[in-house]
């Protein structure tokens, strides 16, 4: 499967990418109790959340403060970075949240994530045409 989004050049997203992460953040906090991963849209293509939280892994940049607390208010155990928590970047923000979409997907869904194989599925249909 091919990543529809846009790639980081030398460890830097575009803001596109860095929008596109706060939304998915956003999207995060407003998953109640849904038996799907929740979703954001990038240039008319779906992606389910953890592929965004994915694509930033490897993500250089500084994480704004106010998604900086985002992140580190769902955690359990308290935030101990080697600086400050303003230097957090995409890439610790990203692995947070990418754990924190599996465990959820594990409780409310067995481990079957639905929305990833959507997407994988909207995107072989794509590719057929």
């Amino acid at each position: 499967m091919s990543n529809a989004l846009p790639p980081l050049h030398e460890g830097h997203a575009p803001i596109t990418l860095q929008q596109l992460f706060r939304e998915a953040l956003y999207a995060f906090e407003e998953w109640d109790s849904e038996v799907t991963e929740p979703i954001v849209t990038f240039e008319g293509r779906i992606h389910p959340i953890s592929v965004v939280f994915e694509t930033m892994r490897e993500c250089t940049d500084i994480v704004p403060n106010n998604i900086v607390s985002a992140v580190t208010e769902r955690l359990t155990k308290p935030w101990e970075g080697e600086g400050p928590l303003d230097t957090m970047t995409f890439s610790t923000a990203a692995r947070v949240m990418g754990v924190l979409v599996r465990k959820r997907l594990l409780v409310v869904n067995n481990g079957v994530n639905v929305a990833a194989i959507a997407a994988e599925t909207q995107t072989a249909e794509t590719s057929d045409r």
